[in-house]
């Protein structure tokens, strides 16, 4: 199926406080961009709505700004089932076994793809960004919890229940002093290397990760160790991943990727340090920030009707 060249995809990535919206053409180019927040202190319900709407509202901004929209994508955290179209759960939004693939499609009137915020922000990353130039990439988002998602030759696996690239919960840390992750397990790697992880760590209040990374690079002791143990625990995290995929590249994006060389730099001597077999692949910072998502929407959406994307 072909479109003319002014054919757009309507681009919905929901965020737990915010909606990051876009008009993306079959180039990549953002045409037009849109924030709104999500309302999720007002239920589930209202959540949905607005999902709805802001898909809708886009749509008709396309046709006003003499584009053609073609198809929608919509992206959220949690468990998303790709093929049925259904957000099975999500605890940052409230939503669980919502149709809201069908939901969109039928407001709109137009083909509709649903999935996964990281696991698109991989897509993107494969297709546009840091990837663009390898077949097989590991991508990990680090910012409030840890997640991933590993493409090869430009598709990212779902999983067989929509639950893929939940590195995060890779137990890295055991006995009687594993710190507890959301989860309801211990040891997992989220509580050790997350941007939230980070700040309880330091223990001070409202000093952020991106602050500990600075006060660590200024030579500060207790920032220091803080985001030492943060490196190393992502360090054996990061292993598991090469181990199980043997990705060419790794691309970190997220918050924490903004830190740069005091992260890489003593990130990839603690790959060094460990990897036995391994062979260690690139470590890079992801190149499309915090548009991934909604680049990632867009080339699910121009997906279902392009056959040249």
């Amino acid at each position: 199926m072909t479109h003319e060249k002014s054919g757009v995809a309507i681009a919905v990535d929901v965020g737990g406080t915010g909606i990051k919206c876009a008009l993306v053409d079959s180039a990549g180019e953002v045409r037009r961009t849109q924030r709104y927040p999500t309302g999720r202190e007002r239920g589930p319900d209202v959540v949905v709505d607005t999902i709805v709407g802001v898909a809708a509202d886009l749509t008709t901004a396309a046709w006003l700004d003499g584009l053609t929209p073609v198809a929608v994508g919509v992206v959220v955290p949690g468990i998303v089932n790709e093929a049925a179209g259904v957000a099975e759960w999500s605890a940052n939004l409230g939503l669980r076994d919502v149709p809201l693939r069908d939901l969109v499609a039928k407001q709109v009137g137009l083909p509709t793809a649903l999935g996964h915020d990281v696991r698109a922000g991989a897509l993107a990353e494969a297709r546009l960004g840091a990837g663009r130039t390898t077949r097989r990439m590991l991508f990990v988002a680090i910012g409030t919890g840890i997640a991933g998602g590993f493409v090869v030759d430009g598709r990212v696996d779902p999983g067989a229940h929509g639950a893929s690239g939940e590195i995060g919960h890779v137990v890295v840390r055991t006995g009687a002093d594993a710190r507890d992750c959301e989860c309801g397990g211990r040891g997992c790697l989220e509580a050790y290397s997350s941007a939230a992880a980070i700040g309880r760590a330091y223990g001070a209040d409202g000093v952020s990760a991106a602050e500990v990374a600075a006060r660590a690079a200024a030579g500060e002791p207790r920032a220091a160790a803080v985001w030492a143990e943060a490196v190393d625990a992502l360090a054996d995290g990061l292993l598991a991943g090469i181990a199980l995929f043997d990705p060419r590249v790794i691309v970190l994006g997220g918050g924490l990727a903004e830190a740069g060389q005091i992260l890489l730099d003593p990130l990839m001597h603690a790959l060094e340090q460990r990897r036995t077999f391994h062979r260690l692949p690139i470590i890079a910072r992801a190149e499309l920030g915090d548009e991934a998502g909604c680049q990632g929407a867009a080339i699910l959406a121009l997906d279902l009707v392009r056959a040249d994307w």
